[in-house]
């Protein structure tokens, strides 16, 4: 059915006998066929949010209805792509037309010309169920793809072929006279279903000694990382796609400054995977929208990048999400919600700003994908979120922190002494933790949450006599107190500080991780216990114990471990010597 246009406000349109359309249905504006959305209907007249610049659309051009919602198309040639926020991949579209793109242009979101190797994994006559793998083909040289039933579809398998198609050629026949292709659509609006929440109790390794020891999240778990300007939330996100262990990268630049996406784009194509020595976009999809693009694409990029993200999860990857940043996408929200004329809450956010966070947080987690099989996969969200004046208090962060598991503070007095990661030890919070203690028992050290503990405790200890020093100088202080000072500002600069330049301390094995702090808390131990003895602070200081920390994180994981080992071993026999001689 069509309408015709009624209004044009900016890039809003409201047109006329639209009665059969339905919300967020996708429509075709006027002569050029613009892109757009109804998000609103009341009688025959659809509001609709056009997804191009509305520069020269008229009154009384006609307004397509395609009958269907804004759809993502899910399958084989995602890895490696980069897409806009309403899945136009960008780099065909370069390809074609150079860096300008025409008004109206829609190419599908994966080619349709490309051959892939299918191998089946069933037989005719076998029962399928949605969710469950009828095949497989190699998408990357890693990442093996699984073709799915789509979520509803069931019935027997009355002929499965092998060899090579593109997307939408029958793979297979079931009953019914019913085919499937290596293509699917889905409603990115629209959470896809699974058939079982998993509690999240597996952690994800993120290689960054901060955040895997003091804040570490589960698998499927949400967190969120505010900061302001300079802070470092994307250079987190981009440490977090390189070296954290998960089998598949989406990333979402939502409305981000443009040279921050040019980075993205420049960078991530030249990266290399830590672990597989490929290409880093060979597990990635990049999904692209800066400042000056139309907002209402902004909001969608978010939705897009989920469905894509679940679609994967459903194969029984873990899947990773960064959104960079969810305060552009909040922001979108807004200048939609004001051309609707709603009420506004506070700070001119709508007033279901925080519902619609907490149903994108919600999508993601742990689960038993569909199917008759224990597959399970994950998506695990991590969210920048940019405050301005870096103020926690402002509605985005204030709804984001009701509902994710975590928060990375970033601290803007850290970043402007070049401590990296920035993350605020004092604010920040992880509910994970205690859910992730049996498994960091079992994994890595029975003691793992006995050190993160004493980690704690010495960095509030050493707040508090900072706060000492500052009234009445270091010198007021007893040495046992100069010596939690001394060894918790080595924790600070030795542990807590990475350099994502480096090439051996830009991400941390856990092993390393806990030899590392078990041998700094193990010289705060042998500091005092010779302290209580006679010996003075200042031989401490000078300790070769104190210089062999403090080249630990530049030493490769192994000789690390082994000097760490070694190191403890030593202060525990010399302060027992030292014991039994007084």
């Amino acid at each position: 059915m069509s309408g015709t246009i009624i209004k044009i406000s900016g890039p809003t349109v409201v047109a006329r006998g639209m009665e059969q359309t339905r919300m967020f249905n996708r429509v075709a504006v006027g002569k050029t066929g613009l892109l757009g959305e109804v998000i609103r209907l009341r009688g025959g007249e659809a509001t609709i949010q056009v997804y191009e610049d509305t520069t020269g659309l008229t009154l009384g051009e006609e307004v397509a209805d395609a009958g269907e919602p804004l759809q993502a198309e899910l399958g084989p040639g995602l890895l490696g792509s980069i897409f806009d926020g309403v899945q136009r991949p960008l780099n065909v579209m370069a390809a074609q037309q150079g860096d300008w793109i025409a008004r109206g242009l829609t190419l599908p979101a994966l080619s349709r010309e490309r051959r892939w190797t299918f191998t089946p994994t069933i037989r005719p006559g076998t029962a399928v169920v949605g969710g469950m793998s009828v095949g497989i083909t190699q998408e990357t040289v890693k990442v093996e793809h699984r073709i799915l039933v789509p979520p509803g579809l069931s019935g027997t398998v009355r002929e499965i072929l092998e060899g090579t198609f593109t997307i939408n050629e029958p793979i297979a026949w079931l009953d019914g006279d019913r085919s499937l292709t290596m293509l699917q659509r889905w409603p990115v609006r629209s959470p896809r279903p699974v058939a079982e929440r998993l509690p999240p109790v597996v952690p994800i390794i993120t290689g960054q000694r901060v955040l895997d020891m003091l804040f570490p999240i589960a698998s499927g778990g949400t967190v969120i990382v505010p900061g302001g300007f300079g802070t470092g939330k994307t250079v987190v996100e981009q440490a977090l796609a390189k070296y954290a262990q998960t089998d598949i990268i989406i990333y979402i630049g939502c409305g981000e400054r443009g040279n921050e996406m040019t980075e993205v784009l420049t960078e991530f194509p030249h990266l290399k995977d830590p672990t597989t020595g490929l290409p880093l976009m060979a597990r990635t999809v990049l999904v692209i929208n800066t400042s000056n693009m139309p907002v209402a694409a902004r909001e969608t990029s978010i939705y897009t990048g989920i469905t894509m993200a679940e679609y994967y999860r459903d194969m029984g990857y873990a899947v990773a999400l960064m959104a960079d940043s969810t305060s552009r996408w909040a922001e979108a929200t807004r200048e939609i919600s004001a051309r609707l004329e709603e009420m506004p809450g506070e700070e001119g956010y709508p007033t279901y700003l925080a519902t619609k966070l907490a149903g994108f947080y919600e999508r993601g987690g742990r689960v038993r994908c569909l199917g008759q099989t224990d597959r399970q996969g994950s998506v695990t969200i991590v969210s920048a979120i940019s405050p301005p004046g870096g103020d926690f208090s402002e509605p985005v962060t204030q709804s984001s922190m009701q509902v994710a598991g975590g928060l990375w503070a970033l601290d803007s007095d850290l970043a402007h002494r070049r401590h990296y990661p920035a993350i605020n030890w004092k604010r920040s919070f992880s509910l994970y933790t205690t859910l992730l203690d049996s498994w960091f028992q079992t994994q890595v050290a029975p003691d793992w949450p006995q050190l993160r503990s004493e980690l704690a405790a010495l960095l509030q200890k050493e707040e508090e006599l900072q706060e000492i020093v500052q009234l009445v100088g270091v010198d007021a202080l007893q040495d046992q107190e100069r010596i939690v000072l001394e060894v918790s500002r080595l924790i600070r600069e030795e542990y807590l500080r990475q350099s994502a330049f480096s090439e051996i301390d830009a991400a941390c094995p856990l092993a390393k991780q806990y030899w590392m702090l078990k041998a700094q808390l193990e010289f705060l131990r042998y500091c005092q216990g010779l302290i209580k003895m006679g010996r003075p602070i200042e031989q401490l200081i000078a300790s070769p114990f104190k210089t062999e920390l403090e080249r630990m994180k530049e030493t490769l994981p192994d000789t690390c471990v082994q000097q760490a080992q070694t190191m403890v071993e030593k202060m525990e026999q010399e302060l027992g010597g030292v014991k039994r001689e007084t």
